[in-house]
């Protein structure tokens, strides 16, 4: 099986040049102070599947949810968790005549930061789930939810021993997998991911505590001609607040069912490239300290343009049935 000489394209962000307005600079208003230093987490609302509603009316719910956190000013999005993400979970129950929302906010390792239970809301008029009824309750219990992110903030940041910025060390990197991939590919590439990752300067972790940035892989296979596959690798960098940052994606056709054992020396190639895109996506947004660029460009040096991966050198083609 021959080497995977990959094509990659690292999609980074786009920053302004030149001289702007700064009509509030040195008066930035009453709620300067405040805004200057927004809640380092981004809620994410999936929809409840034990609010006692329909599948429409949940969505409906969560919608409603993130709204109003997002009128309160709460960082919130409908839709299932990002790996830094917070979490709010919905559930109901029926309590006489009424029914009970209750609300619990886990962080993004699972750990339950708060619980709390809304107003009662009539069994007719939660069965009915009209929108507007479920945007008033939204509206109202907004403000237990935010109340109970600020003190799990509160705690977080009076136990928080990495700064956000990563500038009081190393970026910590919450690298959660890859998935998708045949044969032993998923592991492979996990592994010498996160090798690659810690040679370039960032400290690589399973959980989410103290990491400011997040790192996910996915791989997609898909019929080619002359019996070939058309191989995707698809690499996701976020930001602890939800952000996403970049994506790197790398692209090939591979003989027909070649990927289906061990990766070996293909998940080596792969991860090699890939990281020097991870690793550009993290410092353009700021996540890396000028010493740690420093240290990590004299112990890396590369002729690439910062946010391009230089082709790197073939490796000796794997032999079917090993490790190489």
């Amino acid at each position: 099986m021959r080497p995977f000489p990959s094509f990659l394209a690292a999609l980074l962000l786009l920053t302004a040049c030149g001289p702007l307005p700064q009509p509030f600079r040195g008066n930035p208003g009453a709620e300067g102070r405040r805004l200057a230093a927004p809640p380092a987490y981004r809620i994410a609302v999936p929809s409840p599947s034990a609010a006692l509603l329909s599948d429409m009316a949940s969505s409906d719910f969560a919608v409603a949810m993130s709204e109003a956190l997002e009128g309160a000013e709460v960082p919130a999005v409908a839709g299932p968790p990002a790996p830094l993400d917070w979490r709010l979970d919905i559930t109901a129950d029926r309590e006489g005549q009424g029914v009970v929302p209750a609300y619990a906010i886990r962080d993004a390792d699972g750990r339950v930061l708060g619980q709390a239970r809304g107003a009662p809301v009539g069994v007719a008029e939660w069965s009915q789930s009209e929108p507007g009824m479920l945007r008033e309750v939204a509206s109202r219990d907004a403000t237990v939810v935010a109340g109970l992110l600020s003190r799990g903030e509160a705690a977080r940041r009076a136990s928080e021993t990495v700064a956000f910025n990563g500038s009081a060390g190393p970026p910590r990197v919450r690298f959660t997998g890859v998935r998708g991939a045949p044969g032993d590919g998923n592991q492979a590439l996990a592994a010498r991911m996160q090798e690659f990752l810690a040679g370039k300067g960032l400290v690589v972790q399973d959980g989410a505590e103290g990491a400011a940035f997040a790192v996910s892989g996915e791989v997609t296979m898909a019929p080619a001609a002359d019996r070939k596959q058309r191989v995707e690798i698809l690499w996701k960098v976020s930001r602890r607040d939800g952000h996403d940052l970049g994506r790197a994606l790398q692209l090939n056709e591979v003989p027909g069912g070649s990927l289906n054992g061990l990766w070996g020396d293909v998940a080596y190639v792969v991860a090699e490239e890939a990281s020097v895109a991870v690793r550009d996506i993290i410092a353009n947004a700021g996540g890396l300290g000028e010493a740690a660029t420093r240290r990590e460009g004299a112990a890396n040096p590369s002729p690439a343009t910062p946010g391009e991966a230089a082709a790197p050198p073939a490796p000796p083609a794997p032999r079917a049935g090993t490790g190489r």
